[in-house]
C-alpha cells in the first residue's frame, strides 16, 4: 500500500483549510491509500524557530517524510506566500528529502491575486528538497470553502472537481511509480 503524507502548513487548526484537508484524506483512504498529516503548527515551536534537528517530533515528522511516496503540501497563502510556519518546517526537512516524491500542493488564498504563489514562492523550494515530480496543484479561492449555519465548512462543487482531479492524478503518478519501484 503506497504512503502519503499530508504536511499542513496553516498555523490555525480551525481554518477553512482543514475541510480541503479532510477531504482529501478521506478520498485517498478511500483510493486504498495510507495517509498520515503533519501538523506543522502542533509541532514545538522551539524546535521548528530554532532548527532542532535531532528534537524527537522533528525527526518522526522528518521520518514520516521519509517513508512516504508521495507528499501533499497544504497552506493558505499569506502576504503572498505560503505560510512561515511551513517554512520554518520545509527547512528542516533534509536535503534531497522529497528526492523520488510525488508532490502534490495545494493552496487557499483570499483572491486569484496570488494564483502562482504555487509556482513562483513554493517550488523552488521543492525543487531544493530533491522534488522532481511536482503536480501542478490546486490553488483555491477562501469563498469556495465557506461555514454553514452549523459551523461546518462546505466546498464548492467546482473546488471539488478539481481536487477530484488533481488526486486522481496523483493516485495514478503515485501508483505508477511504487509499481515500477517494487518491480
Amino acid at each position: 500500500m503506497a504512503k502519503i503524507v499530508v504536511i499542513n502548513g496553516t498555523p490555525s487548526l480551525v481554518s477553512r483549510i482543514n475541510a480541503v484537508i479532510e477531504y482529501v484524506e478521506a478520498s485517498l483512504s478511500g483510493g486504498g491509500f495510507e495517509v498520515e498529516r503533519i501538523n506543522v503548527a502542533e509541532l514545538p515551536a522551539e524546535d521548528l524557530i530554532h532548527a532542532k534537528f535531532e528534537s524527537e517530533h522533528i525527526v518522526k515528522a522528518n521520518g514520516l517524510v521519509a517513508e512516504a511516496d508521495a507528499v501533499i503540501v497544504v497552506s493558505p497563502v499569506y502576504k503572498a506566500s505560503y505560510t512561515g510556519v511551513l517554512k520554518t518546517f520545509l527547512d528542516l526537512i533534509p536535503e534531497k528529502g522529497l528526492a523520488g516524491k510525488i508532490v502534490l500542493p495545494l493552496f487557499m488564498g483570499g483572491s486569484l491575486a496570488h494564483l502562482l504563489t504555487i509556482d513562483y514562492a513554493l517550488k523552488p523550494v521543492l525543487s531544493v528538497l530533491g522534488a522532481r515530480y511536482i503536480l501542478g496543484g490546486v490553488y483555491t479561492v477562501d469563498s469556495q470553502a465557506v461555514r454553514n449555519d452549523l459551523g461546518e465548512v462546505e466546498l464548492a462543487d467546482e473546488l471539488k472537481l478539481r481536487l477530484n482531479a488533481a488526486l486522481e492524478e496523483l493516485a495514478e503518478e503515485t501508483t505508477h511509480r511504487t509499481l515500477r519501484n517494487k518491480g
